[in-house]
């Protein structure tokens, strides 16, 4: 029986465009062969992406590697009340967040589900109303 094999490596985030624009810390990640790596075909829905992004940034607020949502934002070249509402993202039931992450890749056409109408939800903080109003939206969203 043969033992799996990891590979490290460091992956620089870096954006084209503006001057100055600096990267965000990286922690290295293993990289694994392209044979086993199987990709689905599509694209991660954009909310899934960002609450990645808010547990990330949670991370990096944690280890103190960034100071406060203005760090966070000048960062990411984006406004304080933007980073305010991926942030709040974390607000959500444990549960919710993890099907968030999980939602099926998008083939073609619209996300299923956007920011706007997560917001009303992380604002609730009694977890079991929380996956009430997520089962409601799931819901309607089916039809």
């Amino acid at each position: 029986m043969t033992t799996p094999h990891a590979i490290e490596c460091t992956l620089p985030l870096r954006r084209r465009g503006r001057a100055g624009h600096q990267p965000l810390p990286v922690e290295p990640a293993p990289c694994f062969p392209a044979e086993r790596t199987t990709r689905s075909p599509g694209r991660v829905p954009r909310v899934a992406r960002l609450m990645a992004l808010a547990l990330r940034y949670e991370q990096l607020l944690r280890a103190g590697t960034v100071r406060d949502y203005v760090a966070l934002a000048k960062l990411g070249q984006v406004s304080r009340g933007r980073i305010t509402q991926i942030m709040n993202l974390r607000q959500l039931a444990p549960a919710i967040q993890e099907q968030i992450l999980f939602l099926p890749r998008v083939a073609r056409g619209r996300d299923p589900i956007y920011l706007h109408q997560l917001q009303p939800l992380a604002i609730i903080l009694d977890w079991r109303k929380q996956r009430s109003m997520w089962k409601a939206l799931q819901r309607d969203l089916q039809g």
